[in-house]
Formats: C-alpha cells, sequence, structure tokens
C-alpha cells in the first residue's frame, strides 16, 4: 500500500512562494512511492482542522508548507490525537524559525532530499492551559504584539522588515507589566518587560535568543527581562545577536518543565508568532510529542 503525505500549504506565505515550489516537492514526493493530497489553507483554523483530519485518516506524514503560523496550526491539530503521523516542514514564511532551529534549508534540492531520507526525531511541544499548543515559543509582554500585529500583506511584501519596523514603531511606548512567574525551582515577582518560554534556540531570526534550549530535552528555556530603560532594552538586544545576554542583571534565565504566570493587567500571550489568548497562563512541557522529520 502506498504511502500517504497530506501537504498543508498556505498560499500566501513567504511572498506567495509555495505556487513555485510545490509542484517540484509534489514530483519528488510521488517519485519516492508516496501518495499526495495538497490542502491549500483559506483562513485561521484551516491547517489545524486539516491536520486532524489527517490524523484521524491515518496519513503517514503530514507537511506543513508555509511559515511558524502554518506550522503552529497544525500542531494545534496533532497534538490532541490518539494516532500522530510524523510531520515535517516545508519553510515558505517570513521568518521560519523551526526550520532555522531543525537545519532545513529553504532549497528545494535539500528539501527533496530530506523527503527522499524520510529521518525523524522525537520532538517536545509545548502546552498552554487546557487547549492551545505550541512547538517554539511562548511570551507575553512588550513588543510581543508585533508578531500579530503586522498586516499579512506587509509581510507578504517586506518580508522580515516588516516586524522589524513595527518593533521600532513601538520601542518609545515600551512600559513594564507586574507579574508573578512561577517555574520548577523558584518564583520571579515584579516588574517586568516581557518572558519567554524557547523550545528551540531560533526565535524571532534570533538565533541565539535562547542559546541552550534543546526541542527534546523535556525543559523549557526561561528568559525574563525585568524592568530596565528603552535605551538599556536596546543595548540588550545588541548582546542577545551575539549571544550574551544571559548573563545581564536585566535577565532572569532558567530551565523549567512547567511555569505558572499571573499579570495584573490584561496581557496578551503570543505563541509562535501567533496571539494565544491572554494570562493567566499555565505552560507545561509534552516531552518527545511528535516525530518531526528532519535533514539527517
Amino acid at each position: 500500500m502506498a504511502k500517504q503525505v497530506k501537504i498543508i500549504c498556505n498560499p500566501t506565505a513567504g511572498r506567495e512562494q509555495v505556487q513555485r515550489y510545490l509542484p517540484e516537492i509534489t514530483a519528488c514526493l510521488e517519485e519516492n512511492g508516496w501518495t499526495t493530497l495538497c490542502h491549500a489553507t483559506q483562513g485561521p483554523g484551516s491547517a489545524t482542522l486539516a491536520a486532524k483530519e489527517a490524523a484521524v485518516q491515518k496519513f503517514d506524514l503530514i507537511l506543513a508548507a508555509g511559515g511558524d503560523g502554518t506550522i503552529h496550526e497544525v500542531i494545534n491539530g496533532l497534538a490532541e490525537q490518539a494516532f500522530r503521523p510524523r510531520f515535517g516542514i516545508i519553510p515558505l514564511g517570513t521568518t521560519n524559525d523551526l526550520a532555522a532551529a531543525m537545519g532545513i534549508s529553504k532549497n528545494v534540492d535539500d528539501i527533496c532530499k530530506m523527503l527522499q531520507e524520510g529521518f525523524t526525531v522525537p520532538v517536545d511541544i509545548g502546552k498552554l492551559n487546557e487547549s492551545r499548543f505550541f512547538i517554539n515559543i511562548a511570551a507575553a509582554g512588550a513588543l510581543t504584539e508585533v508578531t500579530y500585529e503586522v498586516p499579512s500583506k506587509l509581510k507578504t511584501v517586506i518580508g522580515q522588515l516588516a516586524y522589524y519596523l513595527k518593533g521600532i514603531e513601538k520601542l518609545p511606548h515600551m512600559r513594564p507589566s507586574w507579574m508573578r512567574i512561577e517555574y520548577d525551582a523558584g518564583c520571579f515577582e515584579g516588574e517586568a518587560m516581557f518572558f519567554m518560554i524557547a523550545n528551540t534556540r531560533s526565535v524571532g531570526g534570533f538565533n541565539r535568543l535562547a542559546p541552550q534550549a534543546s526541542i527534546n530535552d523535556g525543559k523549557f528555556d526561561l528568559i525574563i527581562i525585568k524592568k530596565t530603560s528603552v535605551i538599556n532594552f536596546i543595548q540588550l538586544a545588541n548582546a542577545a545577536l551575539r549571544g550574551q545576554h544571559l548573563n545581564d542583571p536585566t535577565i532572569v534565565y532558567t530551565q523549567a518543565k512547567k511555569i505558572k504566570v499571573t499579570a495584573e493587567k490584561t496581557i496578551g500571550i503570543n505563541l509562535d508568532g501567533e496571539y494565544g489568548g491572554e494570562l493567566p497562563g499555565e505552560f507545561s512541557n509534552l516531552p518527545r510529542h511528535l516525530q518531526m522529520m528532519v535533514p539527517r
């Protein structure tokens, strides 16, 4: 019986590159004995529903073709299923954080080689409260709104620069928030600019933001930035580019399996670059919950 793969693609991702790359990738899969079915997403929730259906139908593999938002939806479709197919990604988005963390190239020949080899590794995912899941990052506080405030058309036209422009626009208005952040070995209570729960090393286009993170160690890397000035925040961002920020006195850094966050005011949560509701939140690591196809 032929192996079945469902390709869930976002037609608008990465300056609409899907239409250019997909025929070659589909041909590569079929040459290697796969029966392919393509699903083009039609709006929020479409990729989640398609992934759920593929799991129920017991597809052998699901490929998310798009950016981190498409991957996030696919993860949410798979996370609670009794049968969870292997999954892989075809990175065609604006930032492609997960692809960067896992060494997945945007080159079509490299993607085809990965699909031919079929090498998979177990990966952790995160669970927020009772029903939301993430694979790369959860964050809240100043600047986290940037990723879901950038219009999709602007992302399509100018790519990652759109995020930076929106971030610069917000810098003068950054304000700390009082938070209580409980984690395995302790608790932070006080004013913070933001916190980040990372599952990989690559976040927001930075590949050294959580330099010690691993996607299958059963733990999150928690980074809290305490109250600081805009100027110090900019200096901290420059240090983060070099991976030299974790020892800064403004930073609280630890690793944890479970994290609980409450705040005095309404603060939105960012999950993999998408809006994920509001605090309070309980974040749990689900170790080795999925099998992900990666380059050997």
